[in-house]
């Protein structure tokens, strides 16, 4: 099963859309659009740049097997919304707490022949 994008308007009546996974959870929100067509080149960005992305792993090493202090205690706080993607905050070496990393996900790329339809 794959994620789907879908394409909206928000209350300002810009264009945005969402990435959604499988079960409905909401991924990412793109930054506004002034029009419609846009926005579709901007989930054909996104399609083409996840597919070919690498993984860059900012998080510590993991302790020997064993230690009481792995992992750390996830912060459940929710993190503030961002309107582009440019927003969000960039991690600078040593500055990182180990709490905010996530075990990483190994990706596949993305098949050409997908069809690329907006509903």
């Amino acid at each position: 099963m794959t994620g789907k994008f879908e394409l909206f308007t928000d209350e300002d009546m810009y264009f945005r859309f969402r990435l959604k996974a499988p079960d409905g959870t909401v991924v990412a929100i793109s930054r506004p659009f002034s029009d419609k067509s846009a926005a579709v080149s901007g989930i054909s960005a996104v399609r083409e740049y996840a597919g070919l992305g690498l993984i860059t792993d900012l998080c510590p090493e993991v302790p020997a097997s064993g230690s009481s202090t792995w992992p750390p205690a996830l912060d459940t706080t929710p993190a503030p919304a961002v309107s582009h993607f440019s927003d969000l905050p960039q991690p600078t070496a040593g500055t990182h707490s180990p709490a905010t990393c996530q075990p990483a996900v190994a990706r596949r790329r993305v098949s050409a022949a997908r069809s690329n339809k907006v509903a």
